[in-house]
């Protein structure tokens, strides 16, 4: 059994939350109720996936997997777009898992690339009581945070593992935000709007949303230019992981990164 599909076994249970879809600038569209079942048949070489969303229920069963998603040991993953093209939707999910909680964050751009709804998905297993956690604040990201990355590759070369610094501080009400990794140091500055940063420099914005999460994305996905899409899961006060898709230049999907990071 490969590694990419033990991995997915981490996912396995019946899972309970809600779907909620916003709008690009964090606005609530519409909030349905959730129960995601993964249950592993033939001795965990298929699985029956079993979704239902308010009175809607769908079953999906696979014995493999497909070239878009990729999983982490732990069980996180990520799904979606493989390339950038002009003229069609793109976007992906990204999925953290930890203890018997999850959250998944989809993000998606319209026929003109232009960024267009979220969904952002909390669950808990069966029997387990899902905490219900304020919207992040810009306050519970500052200070300095202490992690390390690895990164994998969809023609599975063999992944890179560093380790990262990062920065958060408020100067003259403007977020700065200094991230070190691999020998390089990234510094950039956004307007604070409520839940929502704008990095002008990049176009790029993150938006703060409920139980620790927040998504960065370019407001306009532009072709032949490198992208990446962004997710973080705020666990604890502490503990931080954060999900990236990085793109090349000609619309590839070319890496996925999950850093895991504590607050020092």
């Amino acid at each position: 059994m490969s590694s990419q599909w033990n991995a997915l076994l981490k996912n396995l249970g019946e899972w309970e939350g809600s779907f909620t879809r916003l709008s690009s600038l964090g606005e609530i569209l519409e909030d349905t109720k959730s129960v995601v079942s993964l249950e592993g048949l033939n001795n965990n070489q298929t699985i029956r996936q079993t979704i239902r969303l308010g009175e809607n229920e769908k079953v999906l069963e696979y014995s493999s997997l497909g070239k878009g998603i990729m999983f982490f040991e732990n069980g996180a993953f990520s799904q979606g777009s493989i390339q950038l093209a002009p003229f069609s939707e793109f976007g992906a999910e990204f999925g953290f898992i930890y203890g018997d909680r999850r959250l998944r964050l989809v993000q998606l751009f319209d026929k003109n690339l232009k960024l267009d709804t979220f969904t952002l998905i909390r669950e808990c297993l069966a029997q387990t009581q899902l905490e219900q956690r304020p919207v992040l604040t810009v306050d519970a990201l500052l200070g300095e945070w202490i992690g390390e990355a690895i990164t994998i590759y969809p023609d599975f070369q063999q992944p890179d593992i560093y380790s990262t610094h990062m920065d958060l501080r408020l100067d003259n009400d403007k977020l700065v935000q200094s991230l070190s990794f691999a020998n390089r140091t990234i510094t950039s500055v956004a307007t604070i709007k409520n839940s929502l940063l704008l990095f002008e420099q990049n176009q790029v914005q993150v938006l703060l949303l409920a139980d620790g999460a927040s998504v960065a994305s370019p407001l306009q996905a532009q072709l032949r230019k490198p992208l990446f899409l962004e997710v973080a899961w705020l666990i604890n006060p502490n503990l931080r992981q954060r999900m990236i898709r990085s793109y090349n230049d000609k619309g590839e999907w070319i890496s996925l990164t999950l850093v895991t990071e504590r607050k020092s």
